[in-house]
C-alpha cells in the first residue's frame, strides 16, 4: 500500500494543479509545463497520468461536477432550495464556476463521449424532474429539460456576473444574500412544489 501512496500523491498534485490552471487559463490557455511546474513533477509524468490536455481537463471538470452534486443536492420538490445552493457554491467558488464554464466554451459542440459525465448528470436530473412531474409534484406542462436550464441559468446569474458584486466587504453579504433570496423567490414562482 505504501508503494503506491508516493504514485497518488503526484497524481493528486497533477490533478490540484490542472484545476487552478484550467480555472484561471481555460483549456486553449492551459500549459501542460506550468501544471507540471506547480505539481513539482515532470511533462512525461503528466502525460503518463493524462493521454492530453483535454482529456486531464475533462478529469477534473467531472471531480468537480461531482463535488458540486455532493454540496448542492438537488431535490426536484424544492428547486428553489436547489437554486439557492447553486447560488451559494459558486458565488463561494467562482474558480469553481469558471472551471466548469470552460469546457461549454471551448469544446467542439457534440464532441462529448456518451459517458461524458456532464452529460450523465443532465440526464440523471431529467429523470428526477420527470418523476417528480409523473409524481403530481412539478407542473408536468413543462419540457423537464427546460426546468433544469432554467433553473441552472437563474441560480448561476451572479457567478456569471463577477464585476458587478461588491468587492470583499461589509457590503458584500448582505447583497449576495438579496440576490439569494431573489433567485430562490424567481425559481419557486415558476417552478413551484405542487402536494402530491
Amino acid at each position: 500500500m505504501s508503494a503506491s501512496t508516493p504514485a497518488d500523491s503526484v497524481r493528486d498534485r497533477i490533478v490540484s494543479a490542472a484545476k487552478a490552471e484550467f480555472s484561471q487559463h481555460g483549456i486553449a490557455g492551459a500549459r501542460i509545463d506550468r501544471i507540471a511546474k506547480a505539481a513539482k513533477t515532470s511533462k512525461e509524468r503528466v502525460y503518463a497520468y493524462f493521454s492530453s490536455k483535454v482529456a486531464l481537463y475533462r478529469f477534473v471538470s467531472a471531480q468537480e461536477l461531482a463535488a458540486v452534486g455532493e454540496a448542492t443536492r438537488m431535490d426536484p420538490t424544492d428547486l428553489a432550495g436547489y437554486a439557492g445552493r447553486l447560488h451559494d457554491h459558486f458565488t463561494e467558488h467562482p474558480d469553481r464556476f469558471r472551471l466548469m464554464s470552460w469546457g461549454q466554451l471551448e469544446l467542439e459542440a457534440g464532441g462529448c463521449l456518451p459517458q461524458d459525465s456532464f452529460r450523465e448528470s443532465v440526464a440523471r436530473k431529467v429523470g428526477q424532474v420527470r418523476d417528480a412531474q409523473e409524481a403530481g409534484q412539478l407542473d408536468a406542462d413543462w419540457d423537464p429539460v427546460d426546468i433544469l436550464v432554467f433553473v441552472h441559468q437563474i441560480a448561476t446569474a451572479w457567478a456569471t456576473q463577477p464585476d458587478l458584486l461588491p468587492e470583499h466587504g461589509e457590503d458584500r453579504a448582505p447583497f449576495l444574500a438579496a440576490r439569494r433570496a431573489a433567485i430562490v423567490a424567481a425559481v419557486e414562482r415558476l417552478f413551484p412544489a405542487t402536494a402530491s
